[in-house]
């Protein structure tokens, strides 16, 4: 027995001295680290599996002489070293949890720079906001004026080039984002625009949201859910004519015989569904969408005196309109799948996720709740508040720094999220004009520390803070908070360069704003 508990102290001492995780090594590069780490655990892996070994048949044959008229006090001692080494291997894998995190931490923390240590002029920043963030009114207006014309007419020729028996019905688009939540800041000016499909009848829509009991969505892929393309009948309350053998002596009221056959015979590859399932795929969509409005423009294009192009072709109504006098006007149209009662959809993609979501899955975009929630909350201020000034500096900020510093993570909604989330959080009486420099450090901070803890919730999905004016479905509000930053655990090098993005940012802004604010006296806002 002693034999036993000596090997014992020796394995636990062994794993404390060799850990991997407790000398790393100085000089060499993340990718070798990573690979000597990997390689010593596998090595540690195979020596405790041999002492392990050992340990079992030194046990069994202590067991077989206590059986024969052993101590009971060295049974007991045996439990007791056991415990121990229970709980030493247990403090190692504590010590070692801590160390990785600490690790990760370790590339912002060993340069962090707080938002105290930003230095703004209040004139410059007080200048920069009168001159250079809000857009006129005017300028606006015309801009929306004019895309929804242009969208109006698209999607009416749109729909007279469509097959009505077998392609998808176009609703009415909605008006999202920047543009129309008047914080619009990019130039040339941008307009998102969501258009719900329906499929032609007699088929339906079935949406699985991932929050829902009875969903399968995999753990990634929170804040998605799936289409599936069903028969109208298929589903409790709806029609039984083309699920139910009614008889010769009986006719349905809502669809003639001939629908029925017409079902039957179309495959699931014809209604731009996944192989072999029933699940409706994003890029058919997309591909399908994209092929109907260069048909709907060709349509109309004679009408009008200026030139439309699509700018790419992996996000499906990408467009550019461009006129005689050089000047241009992006247009997003969004296909997307709306949730019954309600103002949510799922949207084949957002544009500013360069990545996108792979199929079946598609993303929600509770845009319409956000804009909403911004219009309820802006009720609730003092005039002339702070708020969209705030928004408009960091986006500003952080798309000049982009341009020096190169690709990260970070995007406008992300900015939007944290200044939402802080509208919940703070008084009305905290966003006066005033407290301008006082806002947009909180801002800035709150989007540091969100960076530090690779956490930055939705402001609606499971927020208890979102008012009930807003009237958001119980469903989404109820569900557990999805973490916008998700992507960043995993991914070390995206996770790096948006901590020395924003850094950067920090480090530059007083020189940024003060740059590029006399560039106003041109008038027209800032070009970026």
């Amino acid at each position: 027995m002693q034999g036993a508990i000596s090997r014992v102290c020796m394995v636990v001492a062994a794993a404390i001295l060799n850990h991997p995780s407790l000398f790393p090594q100085e000089n060499a590069t993340v990718a070798e680290q990573d690979e000597d780490l990997m390689a010593r655990m596998r090595e540690h892996a195979e020596r405790l599996e041999r002492e392990r070994a050992k340990l079992e048949a030194e046990l069994s044959q202590a067991d077989a002489k206590e059986d024969e008229g052993g101590g009971w006090e060295e049974g007991y001692s045996w439990y007791f070293w056991g415990t121990v080494s229970f709980v030493v291997f247990f403090a190692i894998e504590m010590c070692r949890a801590d160390m990785a995190e600490s690790n990760t931490r370790a590339l912002d923390d060993d340069e962090a720079l707080p938002t105290s240590a930003m230095v703004l002029d209040k004139d410059v920043l007080s200048h920069f906001c009168d001159k250079c963030t809000y857009s006129s009114s005017y300028d606006t207006g015309r801009v929306r004026e004019f895309v929804e014309g242009l969208a109006d007419d698209l999607l009416e020729s749109l729909r007279s080039v469509s097959n009505r028996e077998a392609d998808m019905e176009v609703g009415d688009f909605v008006g999202i984002g920047s543009m129309f939540e008047c914080w619009q800041m990019r130039k040339p000016p941008t307009c998102d625009l969501v258009v719900p499909l329906s499929p032609p009848e007699p088929l339906e829509f079935q949406v699985s949201l991932w929050c829902e009991p009875s969903s399968d969505t995999p753990p990634d892929r929170q804040g998605c859910g799936t289409v599936q393309v069903s028969r109208f009948g298929d589903h409790e309350g709806g029609c039984l004519c083309g699920s139910a053998n009614l008889g010769e002596d009986m006719l349905c009221l809502l669809h003639c015989k001939t629908d029925a056959v017409q079902v039957v015979d179309r495959s699931l590859d014809e209604l731009l569904c996944s192989k072999r399932t029933p699940l409706l795929t994003k890029d058919r969509v997309m591909k399908w969408f994209q092929l109907s409005l260069t048909k709907a423009w060709g349509r109309i294009s004679h009408k009008y005196d200026f030139e439309v192009t699509f700018r790419s072709l992996d996000a499906a109504g990408a467009l550019k309109v461009r006129f005689p006098s050089g000047k241009s006007v992006m247009v997003n149209i969004i296909p997307a799948v709306q949730l019954v009662d309600t103002d949510a959809y799922l949207v084949s993609h957002f544009p500013s996720d360069c990545g996108g979501t792979p199929d079946p899955f598609w993303p929600l975009s509770l845009a319409v709740y956000e804009k909403n929630l911004l219009k309820h909350v802006t009720k609730l201020l003092p005039r002339h508040s702070c708020h969209l000034h705030c928004l408009q500096v960091v986006i500003f900020l952080h798309r000049k720094q982009t341009t020096l510093t190169g690709g990260n993570a970070l995007t406008d909604y992300h900015w939007k999220t944290v200044l939402l989330h802080l509208l919940l959080l703070n008084k009305p009486s905290a966003w006066t004009a005033d407290r301008t420099e006082c806002r947009l450090r909180e801002v800035l901070g709150f989007m540091h520390g969100s960076l530090r803890e690779k956490r930055l919730h939705h402001v609606l999905i499971g927020n208890d803070r979102a008012p009930r004016e807003i009237q958001l479905p119980e469903t989404i509000r109820k569900a557990e908070p999805v973490n916008l930053f998700r992507g960043l655990v995993l991914g070390r090098d995206v996770y790096a360069a948006t901590v020395r993005h924003l850094q950067e940012m920090l480090r530059n802004a007083a020189a940024l704003l003060q740059e590029y604010t006399p560039l106003s006296s041109s008038g027209g806002g800032l070009d970026y």
